[in-house]
This record gives structure tokens, sequence and C-alpha cells, in this order.
């Protein structure tokens, strides 16, 4: 859920809105927090579940180790 807040002498915030829809891993109880937000504020990495397509097909024993992922984000996502 989300809402936004807005600046001055007295807080305010609007009505809190849903902001993700789907099935999100959320660790088992005690492991920590299980999402990260970006410097700005602007975004967050959350992991997504895989849905009944990923279930059916079984587990899956992959890693993915990106290298240099700096430049690879910066590649990606060029600043403004």
């Amino acid at each position: 859920m989300g809402v936004r807040v807005e600046a001055g002498p007295s807080w305010r915030s609007s009505t809190p809105e849903r902001v993700l829809q789907g099935r999100y891993y959320h660790g088992a109880a005690g492991n920590g927090r299980t999402f990260d937000i970006a410097a700005d504020g602007r975004r967050f990495l959350m992991i997504k579940e895989g849905g009944t397509d990923a279930a059916a097909a079984g587990p899956q024993n992959r890693i993915f180790f990106v290298q240099h992922w700096v430049e690879e984000l910066k590649r990606l996502v060029p600043a403004d």
C-alpha cells in the first residue's frame, strides 16, 4: 500500500492505495527485510514469486550472476 504525503507544518496523507499486485517473496519469520529502496526513494526492489507455470515446471536451480552490474545498470537506465 502507498500514500501521498504533503510537506508542511502539519502532516497530511492521502487515502492508502494498492501499489503492487501479485505474490512477492516475504521470507521466513525473522529473516529480515526482503526488499530494498533506491537512494532517491523513487524505486524499490522485491523478489516476485513464480506464477503457476513456474510452479508446474518444478524448482528452478539457476542463479544469475551479473558482473559489473553498476555499469550494466547505467547502460539500461541512463541518467537524466
